[in-house]
């Protein structure tokens, strides 16, 4: 976990220890201003998957691309012929780009599916950059990022998104749409499942119109299936204006490697050394496809995700991996209320706590990955799985002021109130969870469901909307509003209007949600 909110050092322990490619491969992605390769030949639209930003800091932010002319190629090597490509980047103070600021190149590479991972620095804080890359003729779109403020400084607002469980196969993006054009945002949280793993068949294909071949409709395995099936999320144009559009922060859930996973066991009784593998190459496939810090690339199957920053004084926000480090689902009731029962880890609770008892900021924010609310004993994939690991999140959370979870998975809209002991009904309200729904997953929803009266005979559970959309939230010295947004159908086309669910506003120092 790192130690602080400073951009992690490309060390040379680091790159020896990135399993799977070498320390020169990985160095050259990043940064390779002496490097000398010619463009692909007869390759068109090499920037078919998009430019994104993210691990946004005070003085930059991490850009990347993926170069891919034919992205639904079958061998998940995007149509690139199997040589180094030269990948020039440009950071400007204008979209027009005739005050470039920063500059570099970096290699795309066989052996990283041609992404490429720059880091700019020595930017001001809190000021617009618009970014761009070259391959010899060829310009990428123009994206634009905002550095965050300076450490300490007063910030009057700021506006992120969330969104989670992206299922390419069972609608449009639609979601993605209407967040892009959010007239305030500064950042885009992904809050988990940014793809699926499963087979895309005739039975579960529900985006109408779409196509896939053959090569989609089998699991995803191994490290090229991984990458086609990153290619063929990221070729929907929605998500790529979102990317454009700010810096993008991610955890990951279970989907990115197999449905219900636990820390090194298989759902599906895959032998232990087998899904290691299984592992190895999801991860790598998300470092590949997102625009993430060198420490987020896996050493096999281990890897780094968790990571912090903060928004001047107003917020710090920490990023929870409540996957890889978790123990696996309860054999009975005695073994799910085991004290020595852990989600993330003795490292990562370390870690969280430290973050959370330091704070010097106005909010905290936890991204998660499973849902943190006390819903019903069954539910152990969650955190109601890890009654013991709750109450000691719990713990930490009360140390901090004004703490958020924001968290996803459930394919459901949720607004609730964070209990100190959610085994008291009298105990007091820490804190507030805001839970994402689905951009696409489950396909079109329905306001209530099934669910609902489950989620909602809790007292604390104050929201309940099974439809698709996706979360705003502005924060600012005096209160966070939190709007969550929906659309009525995503299965037949991407023209839904964007509605608002419900809004609330929780103030300082007065946790709780106040619809208005």
């Amino acid at each position: 976990m790192p130690a602080s909110a400073a951009p992690p050092a490309l060390s040379r322990r680091r790159l020896l220890q990135a399993g799977g490619a070498s320390a020169a491969v990985i160095a050259l992605g990043i940064n390779a201003p002496d490097a000398v390769a010619d463009p692909p030949q007869k390759a068109e639209d090499l920037f078919a998957l998009g430019i994104a930003s993210g691990a946004p800091r005070p003085d930059g932010a991490v850009l990347w691309t993926r170069l891919a002319s034919e992205p639904l190629a079958e061998d998940g090597h995007g149509g690139i012929d199997p040589h180094p490509v030269g990948v020039r980047w440009q950071v400007a103070t204008d979209v027009e780009f005739s005050q470039i600021l920063r500059h570099g190149q970096a290699l795309a590479q066989p052996e990283l599916a041609h992404a490429v991972h720059p880091r700019v620095e020595g930017l001001e804080p809190a000021t617009e950059y618009f970014y761009r890359f070259l391959v010899g003729p060829q310009t990428s779109p123009v994206g634009r990022f905002r550095t965050l403020p300076a450490d300490g400084a007063e910030v009057e607002s700021f506006a992120f998104g969330v969104v989670s469980c992206q299922a390419w196969y069972h609608g449009n993006f639609t979601a993605h749409r209407h967040l892009a054009a959010e007239e305030e945002l500064d950042l885009v949280v992904f809050a988990g499942d940014y793809i699926y793993e499963y087979g895309i068949t005739e039975s579960n294909l529900w985006r109408q119109g779409a196509e896939v071949t053959a090569a989609h409709t089998v699991e995803t395995e191994t490290l090229e299936q991984y990458r086609l099936r990153y290619s063929l999320f990221k070729t929907d144009p929605h998500l790529q204006a979102v990317h454009a559009r700010v810096p993008a922060v991610a955890v990951w859930d279970d989907h990115e490697v197999q449905n219900d996973y636990s820390g090194t066991g298989s759902s599906t009784g895959i032998p232990e050394d087998l899904f290691a593998h299984r592992i190895a190459v999801a991860y790598r496939a998300f470092y590949e496809n997102m625009p993430l810090d060198v420490e987020a690339l896996p050493d096999g199957p281990d890897t780094d995700i968790t990571t912090g920053f903060d928004v001047g004084s107003l917020a710090r926000f920490s990023l929870l991996d409540t996957r890889q480090f978790r123990d696996p689902e309860p054999v009975d009731e005695a073994d799910r209320q085991d004290e020595q029962r852990t989600m993330l880890g003795a490292e990562q609770e370390a870690w969280i706590s430290r973050r959370l008892e330091s704070s010097p900021t106005t909010w905290n924010l936890l991204a998660s990955g499973v849902v943190l609310a006390a819903v019903s004993d069954d539910r152990v994939d969650m955190w109601d799985g890890y009654p013991a690991a709750r109450r000691r999140l719990l713990e930490a959370l009360g140390t901090a002021s004004n703490p958020v979870v924001l968290s996803g998975d459930i394919h459901k809209h949720v607004a609730a109130e964070v209990r100190a002991d959610y085994e008291d009904p009298d105990a007091a309200t820490i804190g507030v969870e805001l839970v994402c729904t689905s951009v696409a997953s489950d396909g079109d929803g329905a306001k209530d469901d099934e669910y609902t009266e489950d989620w909602l005979r809790h007292e604390y559970v104050r929201h309940y909307d099974g439809r698709r959309g996706y979360l705003h939230v502005r924060l600012s010295p005096e209160e966070m509003v939190s709007s969550f947004h929906v659309v009525d159908w995503v299965e037949a086309d991407d023209t839904a209007p964007k509605q608002l669910s419900v809004r609330y506003t929780t103030a300082v120092d007065d946790p709780g949600l106040i619809q208005v």
